[in-house]
């Protein structure tokens, strides 16, 4: 099997783009496994794939973790399959695609995309997770993929994300489909810095945009950081995440800017033993 294919990042998550308007490719999580291995494939985060949209959108996006998992909806493999379509003439700057239960507005200038995602559901702050080194203070919020975030008091470098992301991700609270994790530290009202451990992948990401959107929206409901928030992910990038913030405590209108760039493309021959 013979695939052209464009690797992307956006601030530093990974993704390996195909178009599938065709629908030439059956077996999307085993391919994800192969394409996205960083020893045997071409390697990322994940699998992006431009699909045919039967509701009225330029074109689906359908996004599988690393591990053939189905993705659902990613933020920063948003903003790149969204750079993706409009250098291929898929869409223009200003469009819209659908994914999973939604429909994305994407607005692409250069290398920069502003993405609006859908509006977040099932806040819950401060609530405590029992582990088995101890119990810890949590919040959680669902901004297209579930997210936990733990503020941290001391410096991110100490954070064992790996460790005690995996040990949250797992924990029975969060079953069956688990969540992505996000450590924050909040270094003001307008800036945030994170580290996520990323279910999927099961190891900690250079950048994650849905887990941006919930610190964002976790400081704000914590009255700790006001729109729009700058987030600084673990790659060095930032981030911005803007929204309304409702009188009736909800949120709307969740936008999310950042960078999307090519960073090569190839075409990649897989040869069965």
């Amino acid at each position: 099997m013979k695939l052209e294919f464009t690797k992307m990042s956006g601030a530093g998550n990974d993704f390996v783009v195909l178009d599938n308007r065709a629908e030439s490719i059956r077996d999307k999580p085993g391919l994800a496994k192969r394409l996205c291995d960083r020893h045997w494939g071409v390697g990322a985060d994940g699998l992006l794939l431009v699909e045919k949209s039967s509701r009225g959108a330029d074109y689906r996006m359908e996004y599988y973790n690393a591990d053939g998992s189905y993705g659902g909806m990613c933020g920063n493999g948003g903003r790149c399959i969204a750079v993706y379509a409009v250098h291929r003439g898929i869409a223009s700057p200003n469009h819209r695609f659908d994914a999973l239960d939604h429909m994305y507005e994407a607005k692409v200038k250069g290398a920069e995309v502003v993405l609006k995602m859908k509006d977040p559901k099932d806040l819950r702050l401060n609530f405590v997770l029992r582990l088995a080194g101890g119990d810890i203070s949590a919040h959680y919020v669902d901004t297209g993929a579930p997210h936990v975030v733990v503020e941290v008091p001391g410096e991110l470098n100490d954070v064992d994300v790996v460790g005690l992301g995996r040990s949250i991700r797992e924990h029975s609270n969060f079953k069956p489909g688990g969540t992505n994790v996000n450590f924050l530290k909040i270094l003001g009202d307008k800036s945030l810095q994170i580290r996520t451990y990323e279910r999927g992948v099961e190891a900690e990401t250079l950048a994650c945009g849905t887990g941006s959107i919930a610190s964002a929206i976790i400081a704000g409901s914590l009255g700790k950081a006001k729109p729009p928030v700058g987030v600084m992910v673990r790659s060095g990038s930032t981030l911005k995440v803007d929204f309304d913030a409702e009188g009736d405590g909800k949120i709307r209108n969740v936008r999310l800017s950042g960078p999307a760039v090519t960073v090569f493309e190839g075409t990649i021959e897989f040869r069965e033993n």
